[in-house]
């Protein structure tokens, strides 16, 4: 059923009136509990190659570091994309269904998605990331500055099985278009890039879309600077997720201890972001010790880059038929629009 309209005319005694916007809604799905979280955290950094899942980066510090990030002269994938879809906007938007429901995955601050809603006559805005406060800030200002679209807010964890069906099956009149920008699903390896491919084929029904961002192969030296800036932010990013990790476990990291590293892994296609202890030392984790020789490092980031060929055989492996492909005059990134399979036949 469709719901009423963020700006709802009611009748009292007979006389229309216009009601206020209703305030944005927010649904919390599959999120670790924190005991969870703990023990994953722990288990990652006890391996005999210790790991810290990458989406331990973006806590308040790190969100506010990665977005510095974004605006650095070596980081290429931000004002690529940006440039994409700023040349094929109109293309693209001829292209998707209007009056449809913009399904922002990993949304952030949500600004690439707003730049697409009113060229979509996007009826629907449904914000998705792992932040609530930072969710909630999002949806207020964008129904702030698109007062006739209704904003839904879905606080979630991409490395639990996608949910989102009971949200966006409550209206039946807005077909989805799910929006995965910025080559995040790059920090997947590749057969869990694969099932989360999968999930939002699912979550598309027959007439949906996809629309999502993906960095492409090149020089190691370019891919290398893009995540170890002159300035050392991106060094500042990779070493803030220790100090996150010592406030959620009470850990004793001395993130001047560890080093920032980057290296492009060619046969695997994927640039690696290290922490690299500078010397030995033990670390406190929770009722253990860890022992870090000098030069052992902690893996915070895999980042895969994907020809154009391989990801488009991933989304055909996922369930999707019809996949256009845009990109700049180098190659260096692509965006891709797919349909289900069957849709257009």
């Amino acid at each position: 059923m469709k719901p009423a309209s963020p700006l709802d005319v009611r009748l009292f005694d007979d006389v229309p009136i216009l009601c206020a916007p209703f305030p944005p809604q927010i649904h919390v799905e599959a999120l670790e509990d924190p005991a969870e979280r703990n023990a994953s955290l722990l288990a990652g950094l006890l391996q005999p190659r210790a790991c810290i899942s990458p989406k331990h980066l973006y806590d308040a510090q790190g969100c506010t570091l990665y977005g510095a990030i974004c605006q650095l002269d070596e980081y290429y994938p931000t004002r690529t994309e940006a440039a994409i879809f700023a040349r094929h906007r109109h293309e693209i938007a001829d292209l998707l269904p209007r009056h449809c429901q913009w399904v922002d995955l990993g949304c952030g601050d949500g600004a690439k998605a707003f730049d697409w809603l009113e060229h979509v006559a996007a009826a629907r805005y449904v914000g998705v990331d792992i932040a609530e406060d930072w969710l909630r800030d999002t949806l207020e200002r964008g129904a702030k500055r698109f007062p006739d679209a209704e904003f839904v807010g879905i606080v979630t964890d991409f490395t639990r099985p996608l949910s989102l069906a009971h949200v966006l099956d409550a209206v039946d009149d807005y077909t989805p278009v799910m929006f995965y920008p910025g080559s995040s699903i790059g920090n997947f390896e590749p057969d869990e890039a694969l099932a989360l491919l999968r999930a939002m084929r699912r979550h598309l029904g027959r007439d949906g879309r996809l629309l999502i961002g993906v960095d492409a192969p090149k020089e190691p030296a370019r891919l290398e600077a893009a995540y170890d800036d002159a300035l050392g932010v991106t060094a500042a990013f990779n070493r803030n997720v220790l100090r996150h990790i010592n406030r959620t476990l009470g850990t004793d990291f001395e993130p001047a201890a560890f080093a920032h590293r980057a290296v492009f892994d060619r046969e695997r296609s994927r640039i690696e972001m290290h922490l690299v202890a500078l010397y030995p030392q033990t670390v406190t984790l929770g009722h253990a010790q860890r022992r870090f020789e000098a030069g052992e490092f902690i893996v915070t980031e895999h980042s895969y880059k994907y020809a154009p060929e391989r990801f488009v055989e991933l989304l055909s492996q996922a369930g999707f038929g019809r996949i256009d492909r845009f990109s700049d005059e180098r190659g260096w990134f692509n965006v891709f629009l797919a349909a289900p399979a069957g849709a257009l036949e």
